[in-house]
Formats: structure tokens, sequence, C-alpha cells
């Protein structure tokens, strides 16, 4: 298996998170977003839109998070990650639509604006969002220990990777003592790793 990544993305932390819980052996490739890399033809025959993460699998080749952690629990994780069944799938996916939304254009794009990865854009506007994200993920966690069906699910890893974080785009975690104390839950599972 085969993942391309870029060290500032967290959508790419995700999937590798994901892939050494699972302990599946995987090869790591490092584009340089400064060359362009995540442009250029051969990697755009792979993804079309010219992001990672991309995840290759013998002659399957999925990407963007969301369907990377899909594939992998589904495949892979057997009910642990994704549980099949349809309430079960329910619950991840909207705390997967969290991560997807505010958490990914609030946390990280405040984040992007503050560490200087983002050029365009209003720091306060997505500042809000990700509060607004922040709240959310502590109203849950404040009466749970995980984000849906009571374990660690794909949902947590999506949300994990962005809010973690976080501080470096001026979000203060002790002002959500559930999210803080829950982003230490998540760095003590088996097999969790640093980003890159």
């Amino acid at each position: 298996m085969k993942l391309y990544i870029t060290p500032t993305s967290g959508n790419a932390w995700k999937v590798r998170l994901l892939l050494s819980m699972l302990k599946l052996p995987f090869e790591t490739v490092v584009l340089d977003t400064d060359k362009k890399e995540h442009k250029a033809p051969e990697f755009l025959k792979l993804n079309p839109r010219g992001q990672v993460p991309v995840l290759v699998d013998g002659e399957r080749v999925f990407w963007d998070s969301t369907a990377c952690l899909v594939y992998l629990a589904r495949k892979y994780g057997g009910e642990q990650w994704l549980p099949s069944d349809a309430e079960g799938m329910a619950e991840v996916q909207q705390w997967l639509a969290l991560s997807n939304n505010e958490l990914h254009y609030g946390l990280q794009w405040a984040r992007g604006k503050k560490i200087g990865i983002r050029a365009i854009g209003d720091y306060e506007e997505y500042a809000a969002y990700g509060r607004n994200g922040l709240a959310v993920l502590e109203s849950r966690l404040k009466d749970n220990q995980w984000l849906a069906c009571g374990r660690p699910t794909i949902a947590d890893l999506a949300c994990y990777c962005y809010t973690s974080v976080s501080p470096e785009g001026g979000f203060d975690l002790a002002a959500h003592p559930a999210v803080a104390a829950w982003v230490k839950r998540v760095e003590a599972l088996p097999g969790w790793i640093k980003r890159v």
C-alpha cells in the first residue's frame, strides 16, 4: 500500500493514523508543494483534484481522506472503526461531516493563516467557524468518551487531527476541557503516530 501526503496535511495524517492503528504496512510518499508535485501530470492521474491524501492499494486508488478512511475501515477494520449497521454508520458520518466542515474550514484554515500556509481569506471568519466546531465537540464529549458508538471510530481520527493542532491557529483547548481530555485519549490509542 502507498500513501501520498504533504507534511502539513491533517487530512493525510488521518489516514496515516488509521493505517498505523490497523497495523497495515504502507509506503509514504511525501510530495513537495513548493515544487508543485501535487499538480504534476503523473500525480493528477492518481487524483485529478491535485490534493492529498491519495491511497493506492494494489490496483485501487482512493483520494479524499474520508473516502480513504471509509475504505480502510471497511476493508481491514471489521466493525471496530466503522460499524455496518445503519444507525452506527450514520452516527460516524455526522462527525465526518463536522471534520470536513467546521474543523477543516474553521480550525485548519485559521491555523493556516496564523502559520503562513494560507494566503487568502479572513482569519476571524475562519476562527468563528472553528470555535463553533469546538463547541459542538465539547457538547458531545462532556458526556461521552468518544464521538460515536461509545468507542473509538474513524469519526475520532477524522476530528482529532485538526483539533489537536488548533492551538497553532490561536485556539485555546483549555477552554474546552472535554475536548482536551479526548485529544489525550486519542493520543493514548495503540498505534497513534505523530504528524510528519
